[in-house]
């Protein structure tokens, strides 16, 4: 009955696309030189009127006329020579139009222009087409970032993402050019609610995978470099969905402006669809605002403030997992009491002042506050069955066999952690020529308080785990009780020099980090370099290398050092022997331009490697990282992305990626004795083991991504965005077994999201006439299937252990699939 509404909707969505004026005309196409090069803002208006639109960086326009008889397309553009085109009524509405401009003169063509839509560097900027109506369910951009190449994920909950091998950690985030942070004590991402970027007031997305410029922090796998808008007019939207809410409004005057973006998740109605049931109350808040005011004619004063609240509720009732082999089916039924609370609470704000004395110096004073509340508390009790499952059964209460294993489990949390982060700093550039000199100082002082407490009892066959005949011991427990108070000082400089010389177009970046951080008293100096040619042949390419040296600076997590007594208890002490971890990174990449079917495309390979020392080992937990809070570790990352990018259909971006990764690390002095047992079961004697390098955590050796925008020809009001994931799955193991850390793979990570959109009404539709929709600009609707093909997902596994000591790996699986409706409204 759910697929005949589903499919009774979709009829009724999208039947009026038969229906079309007879007087509208759909114009689209693409402006281009003698060389088939886009001509991008070039002018393209009907005749007589006041229609007109101007070319994207592809060089595509589209624009919408009321035509009669016949009328005039002009297409002009600066250095050119003009044209035209007369048009006449067809029976579809739509024509077609792609015209080649001829320059007036011979000269070259301006090198700034070609800059413009060209990566001369390791940052590489996002277009944001189709974001707004792309099905996700985390609601952030960074859904929009992970179909990109070098990035993956393999949990739809969070909103946090792995590059290149590295984990959530080691990715940075600006956002108009200052830090932000993410909370530190979440552990899954049920937890997890909205991430800080606001896509609402997003302007320009920068993302660089590797290899990035000094300016850049002190990180060794990416950077997201986020810029807000800054707006020259009203405008305003809303957005409802199952999901959740936003709403963004936006004002500007001579001197002043003003940008404000509340938004509201819930992902209780995704997460009903968990093997885990049970009441699941998450309601997470984000409120947002920037301002800019002009002090004078060269000075102005800017703020960003943000505040936001994640609130989890869970009271489990019980779960019930089938899995194993279709020779060896097993299933695991768990009965629940107790409940979790958390609540998360974040606060930021940052006033930059900025003056610009004259045209070739720019520079910026800032200073920056956050502060996060974080509380963890839960105490479940569980009562487990492991059973066999006979599949020959006939009746469905009859297929669960003979227990395996029966037991209990008490899970206990008291969590607090505080922190803050005061910071004051300096940037500047100072630009000549073909030269730009970028420079930048911070200092930040940093206060960290946490109060942990947690513990899990288990019991099987009535004995508990692990057995002693002498004691009643915790499967595990963890105490800390620490406060840290430093002080981080930064600072960087760069050099790059672009220019158009006899080999080609030539881009040069060269800069030099620095850090120093009180806490372990160590200072990092980071050289980092690139270079980018465009020769000038026939075929369009572009080549790129970079190389640097990168520190990840421990911030909290890396420095705790974990310490056990004699009774097994461990407690938390923090290191300050703890160095920062240290990656080599080579990156050599090029860039081929051409078109196809008119249309434009980029295709990029880019191969890589990074060599660390210094390495901190960890365990990947859901989204909670554990570090070992010693460099006890080498590691390396090699790996090739290609991506296919362009305009599968024309005015829309679509791309596909493909990734091949190996990521390895080597244990220092990691040698472990393995038991040699004999017939009888019995200890016969000791092997020693040197287990040498393996998959790291976060090893991915292969993905598949891919998003892909089209629209109806003949009524480009009905949209469709397609995503889809297709990876390898993560190294796991058993918990606290050396040997086995990563002797195993979850399954494949696949996911495929859907969704279909109408603009119900825009532009010059009849129906915004109407008195009180007269400040309405667009109503979308958007219909969106998460999980398409209902994929069973693995994200983590409960381990269940039996009294003789073995264990069963029992998988934790992500959502299924949903159904979204999504309305949309910007106002003018």
């Amino acid at each position: 009955m759910r697929n005949k509404s589903v499919i009774l909707f979709l009829f009724l969505l999208f039947i009026p696309a038969i229906l079309s004026s007879q007087n509208k005309l759909r114009v689209y196409g693409y402006v281009i030189d003698p060389d088939n090069r886009s001509i991008e803002s070039a002018n393209v208006h009907i005749e007589n009127s006041s229609i007109f639109t101007s070319t994207n960086r592809n060089g595509y326009y589209e624009l919408d006329t009321d035509i009669s008889d016949s009328a005039v397309i002009v297409f002009s553009m600066l250095g050119y020579q003009s044209l035209q085109h007369t048009l006449f009524p067809t029976p579809r509405g739509v024509i077609h139009i792609s015209v080649e401009l001829q320059p007036i003169t011979h000269q070259i063509r301006d090198i700034e222009v070609v800059a413009l839509r060209r990566q001369t560097g390791t940052m590489d900027y996002l277009s944001q087409n189709g974001l707004r109506l792309m099905p996700n369910t985390s609601g952030g951009i960074e859904s929009f970032l992970i179909t990109m190449s070098g990035v993956s994920q393999t949990n739809e909950l969070s909103s946090q993402y792995n590059v290149r091998g590295g984990n959530f950690d080691e990715n940075i985030v600006y956002v108009n050019g200052i830090e932000v942070y993410r909370p530190l004590l979440i552990r899954s991402g049920q937890q997890e609610g909205l991430s800080f970027i606001n896509p609402d007031m997003v302007s320009n997305v920068g993302f660089s995978a590797g290899g990035f410029e000094a300016m850049y922090g002190d990180k060794m796998s990416s950077v997201l470099d986020i810029t807000y808008k800054r707006p020259e007019q009203f405008e305003s939207s809303l957005s409802l969905s199952l999901l959740g809410a936003s709403a963004y409004v936006a004002t500007a005057g001579k001197r002043f402006t003003q940008m404000h973006g509340f938004r509201y998740k819930t992902s209780e109605y995704l997460l009903g669809t968990l093997d885990t049931k049970g009441e699941y109350s998450p309601a997470f808040v984000d409120y947002q605002t920037s301002l800019t005011y002009q002090l004078a004619e060269k000075w102005n004063l800017s703020f960003l403030g943000n505040f936001s609240q994640n609130s989890y509720r869970f009271v489990p009732r019980e779960r019930e997992t089938s899995f194993g082999t279709y020779s060896t089916p097993l299933n695991l039924t768990i009965f629940y009491e107790g409940q979790e609370r958390d609540l998360f609470r974040t606060a930021f704000g940052a006033l930059t002042l900025s003056n610009t004395p004259n045209k070739h110096l720019k520079i910026n004073f800032l200073a920056s506050a956050y502060y996060t509340n974080e509380n963890e508390t839960y105490d479940i009790l569980g009562e487990y069955t492991f059973s066999e499952v006979k599949t020959d059964a006939k009746n469905p209460e009859d297929k669960i066999g003979a227990p395996l294993g029966i037991g209990k489990s008490h899970e206990h949390a008291r969590n607090r952690l505080k922190a803050s982060v005061v910071s004051l700093g300096h940037s500047g550039e100072y630009q000549s020529g073909y030269n730009l000199l970028k420079w930048g100082f911070n200092v930040n002082y940093e206060t960290i308080s946490d109060q942990i407490n947690e513990w899990e009892w288990r019991d099987s066959a009535g004995y508990s785990l692990p057995y002693s005949d002498k004691s009643v011991d915790l499967l595990y427990n963890l105490k800390s009780l620490n406060k840290l108070n430093s002080i981080r000082t930064t600072g960087y400089a760069q050099y790059s020099f672009k220019k158009n010389t006899g080999i080609g177009y030539l881009a040069l970046t060269g800069g030099l980090r620095a850090n120093a951080w009180t806490f372990n008293r160590e200072l990092l100096v980071s050289p980092r370099f690139s270079v980018a040619i465009v020769p000038p042949w026939e075929k369009d390419f572009t080549f790129r290398f970079a190389t640097g040296v990168y520190y990840q600076s421990p911030f909290y997590k890396e420095v705790r050092d974990t310490v056990a007594d004699k009774f097994g208890n461990i407690s938390v002490q923090l290191n300050e022997n703890i160095r920062a971890q240290r990656s080599l990174h080579f990156v050599l990449a090029g860039d081929y331009y051409f078109r196809a079917w008119g249309r434009p495309f980029k295709f990029t390979a880019e191969t890589y490697l990074k060599l660390a020392d210094r390495v901190e080992s960890y365990s990947v937990d859901n989204v909670r990282i554990r570090y070992s809070g010693q460099n006890d570790a080498e590691a390396y990352t090699a790996g090739l992305d290609l991506k296919l990018f362009g305009e599968l259909v024309p005015g829309v971006d679509s791309w596909l990626n493909f990734s091949l990764m190996s990521s390895r690390e080597n244990l220092l002095a990691d040698v472990v004795q393995k038991p040699i047992i004999d017939a009888n079961g019995a200890i016969e004697s000791y092997q020693t083991v040197y287990p040498g390098w393996m998959p790291r955590p976060n090893e991915q050796r292969y993905v598949f991504s891919m998003m892909f925008q089209d629209y109806l020809p003949n009524n480009p009001k009905y949209k469709l965005q397609l995503k889809m994931i297709f990876s390898d799955g993560l190294p796991f193991g058993a918990p606290h077994n050396e040997l086995y850390r990563a002797a195993f793979r979850t399954p494949a990570y696949r996911r495929v999201d859907i969704g279909a959109s109408r603009v119900l009404a825009s532009g010059k539709d009849r129906i915004l006439d109407k008195a009180w929709l007269k400040h309405v600009k667009n109503i979308w609707l958007n219909l969106e299937v998460l999980n398409l093909m209902d994929f069973k997902n693995v994200n983590s596994y409960y381990w269940v252990t039996v009294v003789s000591g073995i264990q069963y790996a029992t998988p934790n699986y992500l959502t299924g699939r949903q159904f979204n409706l999504k309305l949309i409204v910007d106002f003018k």
